[in-house]
């Protein structure tokens, strides 16, 4: 006879692998999108338009020289462009590094805003803010600080943008820099990768959707306008202005061909907090559009709800509740009813897992090979099973915050 407990694995089983089905149907969409963005075409403008590159920056010194420079050598008129890094109350020595800079580069439209503690020193959206305010460009970039864009990045997604009007903002792509540093930054390097050809591209060509990244993305001015900014309180404000755009009946759409290059984690340390920060920001983002799910239009984003809905809560849950009741059933604790053979069914939603990853490395050159398809599989035991950890670490500490009514704090991801 089956009971409650069976119910509830059941449940769970069927859960995880809804997600799991989702995501190898936008692995097959963004393979499609992969190939229809091989027809890509370098169409040069022949009038450029004006764009105001922002780089919100915290203690970047370790890495803003190399940013800085490799911005200021963009394939892009430099009397179409301007540079401006906001130094956001930084202690280390970014601010001799910036001066030096511009010393330098003499010819180039670059301003340095350097913020203390009372305008600053808030997070990046607030960075951002302040950035934007004294920017001209009819278009503004955003690059973080550990970013060395390739030459044509920005060129590609403004020619994109500008084509079309309904286009609120344009995404590029972005790689591991340090992959090869140790077997970290290669599972990172492989998660990155994955999360751009399913989420961006699938999303791109199933849904018409895809949600603005911490960088390389261009926005339109009138479209900041419009929006009023960028929201404080979000700490992960590149979700939640996506979702506002998509409200305001604008679209987003993915630039595979424009890549900037950034530095991730190279301990686990900083990738908990790092990746902590990410899953307490989009809990947030999740929390601000259930409330006013049905207020004014959001069908666009809809999915976009349920799929973090499902990530964050019904997906995790399930995880760790199928989990336990196997664990228990091993030992006899409890009796599990359901006439399934457990071992093929787990055997299946491994396999599947290796597939729905490897197919997006096949869209990247150099990654499909047979190095990488072992470091899929033992990433299913290893990282993946991180990513749970941080999961609940970040839950908790998003409803312990506002339970407290804490203020939430931006944590600067730590550089090498």
């Amino acid at each position: 006879m089956i009971g409650l407990v069976d119910y509830i694995f059941l449940i769970s089983l069927s859960s995880i692998w809804a997600i799991l089905l989702t995501n190898i149907i936008l692995a097959i969409s963004g393979y499609i999108y992969y190939l229809k963005s091989l027809k890509f075409k370098d169409e040069k403008l022949k009038e450029f338009p004006f764009v105001s590159i922002l780089i919100p920056a915290h203690n970047e010194g370790k890495v803003i020289g190399k940013t800085v420079e490799s911005l200021l050598l963009l394939d892009y008129p430099i009397d179409k462009m301007e540079l401006i890094v906001i130094n956001d109350n930084s202690s280390d020595n970014s601010k001799e590094i910036l001066e030096n800079i511009k010393n330098r580069y003499r010819n180039y439209n670059f301003t340095i805003i350097n913020t203390d503690n009372i305008t600053g020193g808030k997070g990046k959206s607030n960075a951002l803010n302040i950035g934007y305010q004294i920017s001209k460009g009819e278009y503004i970039a955003i690059y973080d600080a550990d970013n060395t864009p390739e030459k044509t990045a920005l060129r590609y997604l403004i020619q994109t943008i500008v084509k079309d009007e309904k286009l609120g903002a344009v995404i590029g792509k972005f790689r591991t820099r340090n992959k090869h540093k140790n077997i970290l930054t290669k599972f990172i390097n492989i998660e990155t990768l994955s999360f751009q050809w399913i989420a961006q591209a699938g999303r791109k060509q199933l849904l018409g959707l895809c949600t603005i990244p911490g960088t390389n993305f261009v926005l339109r001015r009138s479209t900041i306008e419009k929006l009023g900014g960028w929201d404080t309180k979000a700490i992960a404000e590149d979700t939640e202005i996506s979702f506002r755009i998509y409200k305001m009946g604008q679209r987003i759409t993915y630039v595979p061909q424009s890549v900037t290059w950034e530095q991730e984690p190279e301990t686990v340390n900083v990738w908990i907090k790092q990746r902590t920060r990410w899953v307490k920001g989009n809990i947030y983002v999740l929390v601000k559009y259930i409330t006013n799910l049905f207020k004014g239009k959001q069908n666009r984003v809809l999915f976009d709800i349920l799929y973090f809905f499902s990530v964050y809560f019904l997906f995790l849950t399930s995880v760790v509740l199928s989990d336990i009741i196997f664990i228990l059933g091993i030992f006899k604790i409890v009796t599990i009813n359901i006439p399934f053979d457990f071992f093929t069914i787990w055997i299946l939603s491994y396999i599947l897992f290796v597939i729905q990853v490897s197919i997006t490395l096949s869209m990247e050159k150099g990654e499909s090979n047979l190095s990488n398809i072992f470091l899929v599989g033992l990433m299913y035991f290893t990282y993946s099973q991180m990513w749970l950890f941080v999961a609940i670490k970040g839950m908790v500490g998003y409803f312990s915050d506002a339970i407290h009514k804490r203020e939430v704090k931006w944590y600067k991801t730590e550089r090498f």
